[in-house]
């Protein structure tokens, strides 16, 4: 078992960390299935997006709204 030291690790070390988790974990695409709830999450973001109840946002922006509902 592998064991890293989370809390003294640099948010950079960090993101490395998950990225090669995933890159290792989608690594063989024919063994890498997404959850269902992915597909029922796309389909009910489609059906919003037909109906007008959501638009799309830039991403900068997004990432601004999220960080200050944290607040």
């Amino acid at each position: 078992m592998i064991t890293l030291p989370i809390e003294r690790m640099s948010r950079a070390e960090k993101l490395m960390a998950m990225e090669a988790l995933w890159e290792d974990l989608t690594r063989d695409e024919k063994t890498f299935e997404s959850p269902a709830w992915h597909l029922e999450e796309l389909a009910a973001t489609e059906e919003r997006m037909r109906s007008g109840k959501e638009r799309p946002v830039d991403w900068e922006i997004a990432k601004e709204q999220l960080r200050r509902r944290r607040k």
